[in-house]
């Protein structure tokens, strides 16, 4: 009789504190155990061994080692005792789709690491239009994109760019360094002395709260000059110490 209600066991019959779904429901996955998490994929365990014991066991196998488990194959998960071709098949689509998922985030984390690559990303973007906006590209310590947050849209007067408007997003996020992109629409680059002002005030309150600013890139819009598509003001020597 025990082994049969073992043989059953799942994880709905778990008392309410104990079960894996619930408590995800409730608490959210980052509540949960590798084991309680893998064990919802699971579902179901062995006779006389909980549903918890069989994702233990899993887990074990790749020495809890959650990378190792993710590159196994079907048939190789089918060598661990209990799992069958459907639970190997479950777990490993679900590590697929969590591949996926870090090849899509890649890709909107582009590298902006070098002012080309900047102009490349605003380029198309800021081609067409009629006004100025001025974004802050917040970056991680590998200078990948973090967050693109529009500043201001149609502002020409650039000493109306409050750091505090700048730094308050970069802060909110965590971000380590960020760089600066606004567009011309007349097509020139050439940075005015406003916008030399503006980036200057942006790099002395950067070291206030120590977040650096590695860049100002300038991108023309349509018919600008095909020789100077852009104007990194770091690359001109505009975002000296002084």
């Amino acid at each position: 009789m025990v082994d049969e209600f073992a043989n059953r066991f799942m994880i709905a019959e778990m008392p309410d504190r104990e079960r894996p779904r619930e408590r995800l429901q409730h608490h959210g996955a980052e509540a949960l155990t590798d084991v309680e998490l893998l064990a919802i994929l699971l579902r179901s365990g062995l006779r006389g061994r909980s549903v918890l014991d069989l994702s233990r066991q899993v887990l074990q196998a790749y020495d809890d080692d959650l990378d190792r488990l993710s590159r196994a194959t079907v048939d190789e998960l089918r060598g661990i005792r209990g799992i069958g071709l459907a639970k190997a098949v479950e777990i490993h689509a679900a590590f697929a789709l969590a591949q996926r998922l870090r090849q899509v985030t890649a890709l909107q984390k582009p590298v902006l690491d070098s002012p080309q690559a900047i102009a490349r990303m605003f380029r198309e973007r800021f081609r067409t239009l009629q006004q100025e906006e001025l974004h802050a590209l917040l970056l991680d310590t590998r200078n990948r994109l973090l967050r693109d947050e529009t500043i201001t849209v149609g502002l020409v007067d650039r000493s109306q760019v409050h750091p505090r408007e700048v730094f308050r997003r970069a802060i909110r996020e965590s971000c380590s360094r960020l760089a600066i992109v606004h567009n011309h629409p007349s097509g020139d680059p050439t940075p005015s002395q406003a916008d030399i002002a503006c980036t200057k005030q942006l790099l002395a309150a950067g070291r206030v709260v120590g977040i650096e600013v590695v860049d100002h890139v300038i991108v023309g819009g349509a018919g600008g000059l095909p020789d100077r598509e852009y104007i990194s003001l770091r690359a001109e020597g505009l975002m000296a110490e002084e």
